[in-house]
């Protein structure tokens, strides 16, 4: 493979191989005139152009990114892309003020895609979930993260994490890291005893999944499964070798965040009703808040505190949360919209949320996030040559060409 050689991009970029926090968000490296080089997929120069090693033209790949803002490719590092059973009348129902409650007694909520996603082929779940992969290219997601979790039984859980795995072993346009959810709900074979449930996750699921399997997340929600429940499960997990994330104080406030922290958990994602004890924990403990606009927008509830958790020093990532039900959609540029909008994060800060906090929150900060030698040639090149763009069209693709592993995968 030649080398590929982008030449006069404006570049922006945060910097480093961790999480950035607090006001460290904000800070972003800017070239104005840069020449990028990447070979055998990585980068192997980045700098000003006057300053780029030597190479003859006639042995590279060349892009002249003249007038073009170019960004680390884009993480979105929660989502639920692997299921069967779209839910659109559920939506419909919510849009005439029907309730959780009443959507599920009418039949809908997880078990309905449960049902679904039961009686599906993993051909078909893969054929599925590269469409959606597809067009997360095109708006610049180079790495995703993916949750089983839509069947709730042995068979269809290791099912829905193969068709993640034999994704991944796919010369795919995206990275995808994968990610065991089997306490997303309970299921009907356990309805009333959530801690047998729990136990059999622990005793028979995590040691079985953890080849298939980089993280162990939990649907930590009253009702759902509790603290209690999610401490006994996360430290299972641990155990077995997975990373830890937490679904969290999504629907009131339990003490998911002060859970998340108090394990060290990688990431606590969702966040509506965290509380200020929840903030802290996880602000001194080093746990992500991965933050998802696009479903308080889609359900209608209040966005989650970003301003607290940059100001209380955490680090804040960014994800879409597509999934079947309370938020069908993958669209990065609704959600950068929505996070500067409503959430008043910066542009600044919803890049570093998109990027490098985006790979730590999926443990591959290390690794792409950044545009730095020896990382990953994964990199976002704009229409325009102001980033500002991004908010400020708003909902519109800005994503003029997605390179991954030095590789140019999509070009809008």
């Amino acid at each position: 493979m030649k080398p590929l050689v982008i030449e006069h991009a404006k570049v922006v970029t945060p910097m480093g191989r961790t999480a950035l926090k607090g006001d460290q968000m904000g800070k972003l490296n800017v070239i104005e005139d840069a020449t990028i080089v990447l070979t055998r997929g990585r980068i192997s120069y980045v700098g000003d152009a006057s300053k780029a090693t030597y190479y003859k033209k006639s042995k590279v790949n060349l892009i002249d990114a003249e007038g073009r803002v170019v960004l680390p490719g884009f993480v979105d590092s929660h989502t639920h892309m692997i299921f069967d059973g779209y839910r659109a009348g559920e939506f419909a129902m919510r849009l005439r003020g029907a309730t959780y409650m009443e959507i599920m007694n009418a039949g809908g909520g997880i078990r309905s895609s449960m049902n679904r996603t039961r009686e599906a082929s993993g051909k078909k779940m893969a054929a599925q979930a590269q469409i959606f992969i597809d067009k997360m290219s095109a708006m610049g997601v180079t790495t995703v993260e993916a949750k089983s979790g839509y069947g709730l039984d042995f068979e269809t859980e290791k099912r829905m994490l193969k068709v993640i795995n034999n994704l991944r072993k796919k010369k795919q346009k995206v990275d995808i890291v994968p990610t065991f959810l089997g306490a997303h709900a309970l299921p009907p074979e356990f309805q009333g005893r959530t801690s047998d449930y729990v136990d059999y996750l622990i005793r028979e699921a995590l040691p079985e999944f953890k080849d298939l399997a980089k993280f162990c997340d939990v649907f930590c929600e009253k009702d759902v499964f509790e603290l209690e429940d999610s401490r006994r499960l996360l430290e299972a997990a641990r155990k077995e070798g997975y990373e830890l994330k937490l679904h969290a104080d999504e629907i009131v406030t339990l003490g998911g965040g002060e859970l998340a922290g108090e394990l060290k958990a990688v990431s606590a994602d969702h966040l509506l009703h965290v509380s200020d004890a929840g903030i802290k924990s996880m602000a001194e403990n080093g746990t992500i808040a991965t933050l998802l606009p696009l479903t308080a927008f889609a359900l209608k509830e209040p966005y989650a505190p970003a301003r607290k958790f940059i100001e209380a020093g955490a680090a804040v990532a960014l994800a879409t949360d597509l999934n079947p039900g309370s938020c069908f959609s993958g669209s990065i540029p609704l959600m950068i919209a929505l996070a500067c909008i409503y959430m008043n994060m910066t542009i600044e800060e919803v890049i570093t949320a998109l990027t490098l906090n985006g790979a730590a929150a999926v443990g591959m900060a290390d690794e792409i996030g950044s545009i730095e030698v020896g990382k990953r040639g994964d990199l976002v090149m704009l229409d325009y040559d102001d980033y500002n763009m991004l908010p400020y069209y708003v909902g519109m693709n800005c994503v003029n060409t997605t390179i991954h592993d030095g590789r140019i995968v999509s070009n809008n």
